[in-house]
């Protein structure tokens, strides 16, 4: 399928054909903008063979050797001109040879819709959102085999590609634009790594999800619905059990092969003035965790793998998006480079690098173009906005009479955006499959859930709503990462009730759905919303209100974020609304005349237009 390769060079005869030597990419494509292509090539005993091409349009520019005799890099130069066809590559060991189809396709035009703030991406675990395939739960070509078993927190429950592709309905009709899914690749790991964050072949789907002609075929299928797509990428480390660990292509394909330095975790002294070199390296360097080596950026050739490993994707499958994880953790100036290549073959083209930092100002040094850093340019677009999420339980669960809290809260995160270079570029969330659950239980009542999610809906930046917040569901991790990872009831084979269908929710549930749908459709295509200015007010008594503003047209949110009635003099938002003023309620279709003084019931939440 994608694997070209690995052939036993002992067996090599003049003129043998090999259909074993893998060689990554598997294919590339005719008429790309970066003319020079790298073929890394594994079979035992290549590193000294000879290699040669001739096609036109075709040359071999350089021929590196690397330390494991069974890996080799040719750097080919592919001139614009060169038409698409399959061509042979020779590798030639004294009287030796063996023969090796390469193929350049043909491009077929069709690009990407960069995700901007005019989406709300919707956040899938695949493992846990529905099980579409039972036949690939177990895969006989793998080399662990964990079994199904839902009972298990963190093993694998079955969900699948397949599962995904039969709710995009479901997607679709709750109103979001986009689709992020954890990754996808293969994790051929121990104990099943069902999350998806150990890569073992950065090629190949895991063939527990699916496959990749499936996984471009959900592609295809949302884009048909106007769904975009988001691939979670790792460019910070790999899977232990990647072929790579067990025969490392160059003594510095990894920072500290030997295993036994972790990273301290501390993002800061990547923008720290006056950082030790020891506490940097250990940062950047370090391992993520002992099952995920850590992937030496500086090396060049593993760069260059990196970045085509990316266009493959993007050209093979027409993902929409980049999800980068662990963005910090990994070289800056490679990183940078890795993104000017990307947008140098699909301009504009986003890419969102998970930095976890609990402070705006160490999330706004990553995004790019910051003047602030004086470290270098990330160049990347979109960051995550983390010190949003990390107050978002206590602005609209919490307490609301202690000063400084509930909405004051938010009012005062907001008022950091001017670090950001874009904060319309910031992607926003109250919760993802890292973190608590913004509901931490079932509530008995809508009131402050539904403040969250509009003003997650209405604030600047591009949203995101992770799985299962419209059907109420709620966790901590304290136990385990699986119990924030639930499975979407009637997803699976056996399940007795189906949350995917409005006769198997509660009636609270279908509330909550129908609260997220009506403000997320009334999203879809807003410019006063995608792209336009915010003002708000300091609030007063809990009392937060603000306008979203572009080309004459308005929306004003306010929300009462107490749990008591307020009594309000309505001339402190004289700016955005006057008495006598009409607006129509997006919630509730309902009229709105302002007066001088108006009552808000405990939790109430109104977007008016």
């Amino acid at each position: 399928m994608l694997i070209a390769a690995a052939c036993n060079i002992g067996a090599w005869a003049a003129g043998k054909q090999s259909a074993d030597v893998r060689i990554d990419p598997p294919y590339w494509w005719a008429g790309m903008k970066n003319t020079s292509v790298q073929l890394l090539v594994h079979s035992p005993q290549i590193r000294d063979a000879e290699p040669s091409i001739s096609y036109p349009g075709i040359s071999i520019d350089s021929v590196v050797r690397l330390d494991s005799p069974n890996y080799q890099i040719i750097y080919l130069n592919v001139a614009r001109s060169a038409a698409p066809g399959k061509m042979n590559i020779f590798f030639k060991t004294g009287k030796k040879s063996i023969t090796v189809k390469y193929e350049l396709k043909e491009r077929d035009g069709v690009m990407p819709s960069p995700f901007s703030s005019a989406d709300v991406l919707y956040l899938i675990m695949p493992d846990r959102f529905a099980d579409g395939d039972t036949t690939n739960n177990d895969v006989a070509d793998l080399k662990f085999h964990a079994p199904v078993d839902r009972k298990a927190p963190n093993g694998r429950h079955g969900g699948d590609l397949k599962g995904i592709e039969q709710h995009l309905g479901y997607i679709d009709s709750l109103g979001m634009t986009a689709i992020w899914l954890n990754p996808v690749l293969e994790n051929d790991m121990p104990d099943g790594s069902y999350h998806g964050y150990a890569t073992t072949d950065y090629y190949r789907v895991d063939p527990r999800l699916g496959s990749n002609e499936e996984y471009a075929s959900l592609i295809k299928k949302a884009h048909d619905r106007g769904l975009k797509v988001v691939m979670d990428m790792i460019f910070n480390h790999s899977g232990s059990e990647h072929p790579w660990m067990h025969d490392m292509p160059s003594h510095d394909w990894y920072n500290h092969p030997e295993g036994d330095v972790m990273t301290n975790f501390r993002l800061s002294t990547i923008n720290d003035p006056y950082v030790s070199d020891y506490d940097y390296d250990r940062t950047v360097k370090g391992w993520f965790v002992s099952a995920m080596p850590d992937l030496n950026q500086n090396n060049p050739h593993v760069m260059k793998y990196l970045i085509q490993n990316s266009v493959w994707w993007i050209e093979y499958s027409k993902i929409d998006g980049i999800r980068m994880d662990t963005y910090p953790y990994a070289e800056m100036g490679p990183m940078a480079q890795w993104i000017k290549d990307v947008q140098m073959e699909y301009p504009g083209y986003n890419i969102v690098g998970e930095c976890w930092y609990g402070d705006v100002a160490g999330t706004a040094f990553w995004q790019g173009d910051n003047r602030l850093n004086t470290k270098g340019n990330p160049v990347l677009p979109t960051v995550m906005d983390f010190p949003t999420m990390l107050i978002a339980n206590s602005t609209f669960h919490g307490d609301t009479q202690q000063y400084g809290k509930g909405m004051n809260e938010i009012y005062n995160r907001l008022s950091l955006d001017y670090l950001y270079v874009d904060p319309q570029r910031v992607l926003t969330f109250l919760d993802n499959h890292d973190t608590d659950r913004f509901l931490l239980e079932m509530p008995t009542d809508l009131g402050s859930w539904k403040q969250g999610v509009t003003f997650l809906l209405t604030t600047r930046g591009i949203p995101q709503v992770y799985y299962g917040t419209e059907l109420l569901m709620h966790g901590t991790k304290k136990r385990a990462d699986g119990d924030i990872r639930l499975d979407v009831p009637g997803g699976f084979p056996g399940d007795t009730r189906n949350e995917f269908v409005a006769a198997g929710r509660s009636e609270l549930q279908n509330e909550a759905y129908d609260f997220m749908s009506r403000i997320a459709k009334w999203r879809r295509g807003n410019d006063v919303i995608a792209r336009g200015t915010l003002k708000h007010f300091m609030p007063e008594n809990g009392m937060y209100v603000y306008e979203r503003s572009y080309e004459g047209k308005r929306a004003i949110v306010i929300m009462n974020g107490t749990d008591r009635a307020l009594d309000i003099d309505m001339s402190i938002y004289k700016e955005v609304m006057q008495p006598g003023q009409s607006f129509k309620d997006v919630i509730t279709g309902n009229e709105i005349t302002i007066l001088p003084n108006m009552k808000f019931e405990p939790r109430a939440v109104y977007i008016l237009e």
